[in-house]
């Protein structure tokens, strides 16, 4: 069983790590053709920011949370689920289509809602000339949630069929037809980039029509590959006596989580737009930000818990609790192997990482890095965690967790609003650091209280390990960092550097746990040994 999910784990690390990659480099060249602060690049991070948020929680959330253990309880029915499946993806086909046509026709609305402006900003912010780039941005963007939506809901279906691959790798056209975009506008934009004004209707078009079009690819790509989950697709509006009611309440939780975050996300949005009317880090350093550290998350976190979630679902649906309370200990012990190294090498290597995006200066981006950092190992326990309770069914009380932790950000957030503009952006990072914190804390109580004793004490033993030998890996890491140029110019050399630190550091803290007879880093090595092993 373990070596299936581990096959199934890198399977989707391989397809993510190709995406995350070009996600990168598009990223960088985005950051590089219009900046990290200005105009040009708040008002774009804001509009793709708007269907990207609703793809996150829905994927997130929605589906996981309702889609993936209905499915596997649907493959007992006579004919596989097939039924189930055409009439659960001709509904949130539907709602999300009626959604979509309402939040483009809103669109000035929402690029209103989520922005601090102003009528006159002096060349800053959200002026009348930044609110209609925003907003023509956003005509362009918003199309970007049906897409996503359908991209998540085909993924969601192929996963819980154990087709993992594709919905990976998809991302990975996205990501190629985005950097086409990017050059294609890069060879055209002429004007300033950081002044609204200097916007024309077909520079918008190319930036804004192609970062859509990589996503409509990525969706329509996932829907050749439901014949290999042995589903034929054919639009079915007979919603009646097929089993969605229980997903139906199911799903109520879950919508008051995504106008929960939903919240959270405004008053972030609206805060770090002031920071933006000043010329100082705002939207964009966040956005960016939030891209690294989701780098290692979703490359290690989301690939091994997305195996184990299918499992796990299988493990409630049969009953077996012992599989269960053992499958949350091994995939925890996993993540966390991984994400404290991460989170690591990333709080040594902001600057270096930062240069890639805006050159020497940084713009502030280092910091912001480095202070989401703290909440990576945090963020992948609530990641697992979650998932135990939707894998029971059980949208309740993730909804009231989440509840507590957008309350606690939103306190931070608007702390951070009454201080100087100069601070909003560490502020804002800082702020969702410790709310992930408490978000962790309070799913393990939870957790606890719903399945009793799961290997707590195995589970911190193991943890401590991590912690321990991340101590000799962060002090070989200062003194590989103190050996190289404090600020390199060059992409080439800001990434080379960023490689070797981490490779130092990996190594140190891959030998200090096998030191510490870590069962989780002996696996982890065992495939290699093997090979070794069989070589004449």
């Amino acid at each position: 069983m373990t070596n299936r999910i581990g096959r199934s784990s890198i399977l989707l690390a391989s397809g993510t790590v190709v995406s995350r990659i070009l996600g990168f480099v598009s990223a960088v060249v985005l950051a590089r053709t219009v900046g990290l602060i200005g105009s040009g690049a708040d008002a774009f991070a804001l509009a793709n920011q708007l269907p990207n948020n609703v793809y996150a929680i829905v994927a997130g959330g929605l589906l996981s949370a309702v889609f993936v253990p209905q499915i596997i309880n649907a493959q007992l029915h006579s004919d596989g689920g097939e039924k189930f499946v055409n009439r659960l993806l001709t509904l949130g086909l539907s709602v999300v289509l009626v959604v979509t046509v309402v939040a483009v026709a809103a669109a000035p609305f929402l690029v209103a809602v989520y922005t601090q402006h102003t009528t006159d900003t002096g060349g800053h912010g959200f002026g009348p000339a930044e609110l209609g780039l925003a907003t023509a941005f956003a005509w362009w963007c918003l199309p970007q949630v049906f897409f996503y939506a359908a991209y998540s809901l085909v993924g969601e279906v192929l996963n819980a069929k154990g087709v993992f691959g594709p919905f990976t790798w998809a991302p990975a056209l996205n990501n190629v037809v985005a950097i086409a975009g990017m050059l294609w506008f890069g060879q055209h934009f002429t004007g300033s980039v950081s002044v609204a004004a200097d916007w024309d209707a077909t520079e918008v078009a190319i930036l804004a029509g192609t970062a859509t079009l990589g996503v409509v690819v990525q969706a329509v790509a996932l829907f050749g590959f439901l014949g290999r989950a042995s589903i034929r697709f054919r639009p079915d509006f007979r919603f009646r006596g097929v089993g969605l009611g229980a997903t139906t309440k199911l799903a109520a939780w879950t919508f008051g989580m995504i106008v929960v975050t939903q919240v959270a996300g405004i008053v972030q949005s609206n805060i770090a737009s002031l920071a933006t009317a000043y010329g100082e880090p705002g939207l964009a350093v966040l956005r960016f930000g939030w891209l690294v550290f989701m780098l290692p998350h979703s490359v290690i976190t989301v690939s091994l818990g997305t195996a184990y979630f299918t499992q796990m679902s299988t493990a409630v649906r049969d009953k077996q609790w012992d599989r269960l309370e053992s499958d949350i200990r091994e995939s925890l012990a996993r993540i966390s192997l991984f994400m404290v190294i991460s989170a690591g090498v990333l709080w040594l290597t902001a600057t270096h990482v930062a240069n890639v995006f805006a050159g020497e200066a940084g713009n502030g981006m280092a910091d912001v890095i480095a202070f989401f950092t703290f909440g990576l190992v945090p963020f992948g326990v609530v990641f697992v965690l979650q998932r135990i309770f939707y894998a029971l069914e059980d949208t309740k009380t993730p909804f009231f967790v989440q509840l507590i932790q957008s309350a606690v950000f939103t306190i931070g957030a608007l702390l951070t609003g009454a201080g100087p503009v100069s601070l909003i952006a560490n502020g804002i990072a800082v702020s969702m650091s410790v709310s992930i914190f408490v978000h962790a804390i309070l799913m393990v109580i939870f957790v606890r209280r719903r399945l009793g004793h799961l290997g707590g004490k195995l589970l911190g033993l193991a943890f401590a390990r991590f912690v321990i030998a991340l101590v000799p890996a962060l002090g070989v890491g200062f003194i590989v960092r103190g050996t190289l140029p404090t600020a390199p110019a060059s992409i080439e050399l800001s990434v080379l550097w960023s490689i070797v630190i981490a490779g130092a550091m990996g190594a140190v803290y891959l030998c200090v746990l096998l030191m510490l007879r870590d069962k989780s880093a002996h696996d982890l090595v065992a495939p290699l040994r093997r090979l070794g092993n069989k070589r004449p």
